[in-house]
């Protein structure tokens, strides 16, 4: 997630560390290089004119504290004015009403309002024990009511049927008149889009908010478009009292012009971020923590917090407690590490959320590939459990039929056993729960040649 912006100003503070101090020169050079990756990310004009012009008063003449070189010093300005552009804090939605509180979902067609209208419900019936009902107001396009009757029952939350022979404010009138008959505590409408803005789309929504009076009206857009985004995002504010943003597809955005856009052009926060397909892929919009992502410095909260939501608890304390014996580590306990590897967004997602990951290479965090560690579930789920748990058994003939059952290659399969010993040496280092010794131990992981962790310190791109 804008890996292309990170890059670009990772290179730029670079630049600055080795300089003794502030100053106007060396600043202006480095906003020269900050306004170009923002124009780049598709940033909005106006919003990259106001940003520099905030940093350049804020960094000149700034004292530089003893415990910070002038690069770390640009840098803290710069992350300073960032979560200022997107917004101070989360801004959480606003349920504080007779039930049911109505929220509204508007947008463009292709913006995914749909599944977002799902993933939301998700998030209010988990994290904040909602209960939700959801109903479709889009009599337009096809099948958009069977999408949402669908996905309500995937997400486990209740849906209100509509049809399309009905209009949207008569859906709308009938879906809030049993929402208060059965006493739900939100009630979530999704409403048609257009491929474009046009008079009678906005004529239709008006009137719908008008009707129903809905605590929060949430536009839903494709962060993918960048400050188009924005824009569009201001015509539909111009025409509707909108009480938030919810960003999308924020997980294929390199750019990240989108997230820096749309809170200064429409003074409204984004409230949520949608990073990928899964009905859980909606995350809270902390602008302290996405400003920390862009600029290469991880974001560890929203790591522990996804750890603690996703991370099966009893098969991490099983594992804990059979290393601690002795017990070893067989490939039936690696299948499971990937698999919690893989609820968590997998490798990519992580990388994204780890500190450091500025100081790559450029392009190198794009080396990671997920596949791969699919790949090797996919190789040990074809593989009996004995053969899991006794790995030394596997010979030729044996490992013909996993490799043929899973679909990959010999080297495939070696490779994933070569890492696996690798794996095993380390847990060793664990028994007993000798921490110093296991981190001693990681010492040996550092061939990549071997399967082991990637030499990210020296500089060289991950191979995977």
């Amino acid at each position: 997630m804008f890996d292309n912006l990170t890059e670009r100003l990772s290179g730029t503070f670079r630049k600055l560390t080795g300089k003794a101090a502030l100053t106007e020169n060396n600043i202006q050079e480095a906003l020269r290089e900050v306004r170009r990756a923002l124009l780049e990310a598709d940033v909005a004009l106006p919003v990259v004119k106001d940003f520099i012009e905030r940093v350049s008063l804020r960094a000149v003449g700034q004292e530089v504290s003893k415990s910070l070189s002038p690069g770390q010093a640009f840098v803290k300005v710069v992350q300073a004015e960032l979560e200022a552009i997107m917004g101070s804090a989360n801004a959480e939605l606003d349920l504080k009403t007779t039930p049911p509180a109505i929220i509204l979902m508007a947008g463009l067609q292709g913006a995914g309002k749909t599944t977002t209208v799902a993933k939301l419900s998700k998030f209010l019936k988990e994290q904040a024990k909602k209960s939700v009902m959801v109903v479709s107001a889009d009599v337009y396009r096809p099948a958009a009511i069977q999408q949402l009757e669908t996905l309500a029952k995937d997400v486990g939350v209740e849906f209100f049927a509509s049809d399309i022979t009905q209009s949207p404010a008569d859906i709308a009138a009938a879906a809030q008149a049993e929402a208060k008959r059965k006493f739900v505590d939100v009630l979530i409408v999704d409403t048609a889009g257009r491929l474009s803005i046009d008079e009678e789309m906005m004529n239709e929504i008006t009137a719908l908010h008008g009707q129903l009076n809905p605590i929060e009206t949430l536009f839903v857009v494709d962060a993918m478009t960048g400050q188009d985004a924005a824009n569009t995002a201001k015509a539909f504010n111009d025409a509707l009292p909108l009480t938030g943003v919810i960003l999308t597809k924020a997980d294929g955005d390199a750019r990240g012009g989108a997230a820096l856009s749309v809170r200064h052009i429409t003074g409204k926060p984004i409230k949520f971020i949608g990073i990928g397909e899964k009905a859980e892929a909606l995350e809270p919009f902390y602008p302290d923590r996405i400003a920390s992502r862009i600029l290469g410095m991880g974001d560890v909260l929203s790591l522990i917090e996804e750890a603690e939501k996703k991370v099966d608890k009893g098969k991490a304390e099983r594992l804990a407690k059979k290393i601690k014996k002795g017990r070893g580590f067989d490939l039936e306990d690696f299948k499971e590490q990937l698999a919690q590897m893989q609820n968590m967004g997998g490798v990519s997602s992580i990388m994204d959320k780890m500190p450091g990951m500025g100081a790559l290479p450029p392009g190198a965090a794009n080396m990671v590939d997920d596949s791969q560690f699919r790949r090797m579930e996919a190789i040990i789920s074809s593989m009996t459990m004995r053969e899991r748990v006794h790995p030394d058994i596997l010979n030729g003939s044996r490992k013909r039929r996993i490799t043929q059952g899973s679909g990959t290659q010999i080297q495939d399969l070696n490779r994933l056993l070569k890492q696996h010993k690798q794996m095993q040496k380390v847990m060793k280092k664990m028994k007993g729960g000798n921490l110093a010794n296991m981190m001693r131990g990681m010492g040996g992981m550092q061939d990549p040649g071997a399967g082991g962790i990637p030499p990210f310190a020296k500089g060289k791109p991950p191979r995977f």
